[in-house]
């Protein structure tokens, strides 16, 4: 085997990408007080274009759980006030899921509460993840609007308004913790995500 080939099998322990491709260097640790967790559709974990695993590292109060199908335990493991990032679907009712419950207001008061439950996968697989997951459809949801476009030029959006995983979660932590005033906290991430995109640019038209 060439040494180029072995070079690209092997895998940095980290971030899970060939060395050859790790994205260490653009992870930014950053303070925040809402925990985050990640629920990951299985396609996703070597997705060379997914940005959950660079927002996984840099957050310290997050998890990342890889499946389709998630234990209670495992999903109420950090906190029992979750939130779920996703839009607001009308079209909910006709496929047979329930009304998502109102946020309750209070929450608000205390972000380090607070869970954020993001959904990372296409939007395809995510809408899948909310259907197998009934628990997922019983949770409080926050819904983001009025967002900048995305950054994330890597890949295909089905609307204008659609984000990556880490620019929406950072939207959502922002929100949850205060407004506008903390977006500042995740600039450095946004700046190293845009730097992630770049790279991923460069070895596609490598």
């Amino acid at each position: 085997m060439s040494d180029a080939a072995t070079a690209a099998r092997l895998r940095c322990t980290r971030c899970l990408r060939a060395q050859s491709s790790c994205i260490c260097q653009w992870i930014r640790p950053t303070v925040h007080q809402v925990e985050v967790l990640i629920l990951q559709h299985p396609l996703e974990v070597y997705n060379a274009k997914g940005s959950a695993r660079l927002l996984h590292l840099s957050l310290p109060h997050s998890r990342l759980l890889v499946g389709e199908i998630f234990a209670e335990a495992d999903v109420r493991a950090g906190s029992s006030r979750l939130v779920l990032l996703y839009p607001d679907t009308p079209q909910d009712a006709a496929v047979g899921l329930p009304a998502a419950p109102a946020l309750p207001p209070d929450w608000l008061q205390d972000p380090v509460q607070l869970c954020l439950v993001v959904l990372d996968g296409t939007w395809r697989k995510s809408r899948k993840l909310l259907f197998q997951n009934p628990l997922l459809q019983q949770l409080p949801r926050l819904a983001l609007r009025g967002m900048p476009p995305s950054q994330y030029r890597i890949r295909k959006a089905h609307k204008p308004d659609q984000l990556s995983t880490l620019e929406a979660s950072c939207a959502a932590l922002a929100q949850l913790e205060g407004g506008e005033g903390e977006a500042a906290r995740y600039q450095p991430l946004l700046d190293a995500f845009d730097g992630f995109v770049d790279q991923q640019l460069a070895y596609r038209s490598g």
